[in-house]
């Protein structure tokens, strides 16, 4: 299936990562490409290797026209809702393009209320261009902050499942309690917290 590009020069794509874990922040990125300084290799980040993400995230990093990173807080998907949480980390990263577009291609089915006009693409990180930037970007930032999590609690295993509710995650959620990086409104967190 091709995308149809809307009529606009600057058009930044948006992506998410991380509205499925217990631990950290929701993490977006806006991407506007460099229409002259083509990128080979973008796709959806979740089905490239993490050596690929990493290259490409440096070149994303050199060759975009401006890109930026916008996230939302542990405290705050707790306060908002996840849904919420992400928006917010969406309309950060756009408003913190140095660039402003003329149009924001958003993957999934819906888009965060912005100045400017702007369109939801279902399974955007692999259709447009921008928005598999985006996912790329976001992606590296967050497991890198899983990484460094994973040093100050090692015993959670953040560096293996990113903070998603594996098997082990739970397990030692229940073993050792929360740390005050997880998200206290998520089900499996609150319960190991024992809030009632």
């Amino acid at each position: 299936m091709e995308f149809i590009y809307p009529k606009a020069n600057l058009i930044a794509g948006v992506d998410e990562v991380g509205r499925g874990p217990l631990v950290g922040a929701v993490v977006t990125a806006a991407v506007i490409l460099d229409p002259n300084n083509p990128i080979e290799g973008l796709a959806d980040s979740k089905k490239l290797t993490e050596k690929k993400r990493e290259k490409l995230f440096d070149e994303i990093k050199e060759k975009a026209l401006c890109w930026c990173i916008g996230r939302a807080e542990p405290n705050e998907i707790d306060e908002l809702n996840i849904l919420h949480a992400t928006m917010l980390a969406m309309q950060r990263a756009v408003a913190g393009l140095s660039i402003t577009p003329e149009f924001v291609l958003v993957d999934g089915n819906r888009c965060p209320k912005l100045s400017m006009p702007s369109q939801a693409v279902v399974k955007g990180d692999s259709l447009v261009q921008e928005i598999s930037a985006a996912s790329i970007l976001a992606k590296v930032v967050r497991d890198r902050e899983m990484v460094e999590l994973d040093k100050v609690f090692p015993e959670y295993g953040f560096a293996k499942h990113k903070g998603y509710p594996t098997a082990y995650h739970l397990e030692k959620l229940a073993q050792f309690g929360a740390t005050e990086f997880h998200r206290k409104s998520f089900a499996p967190v609150r319960r190991a917290l024992d809030i009632k």
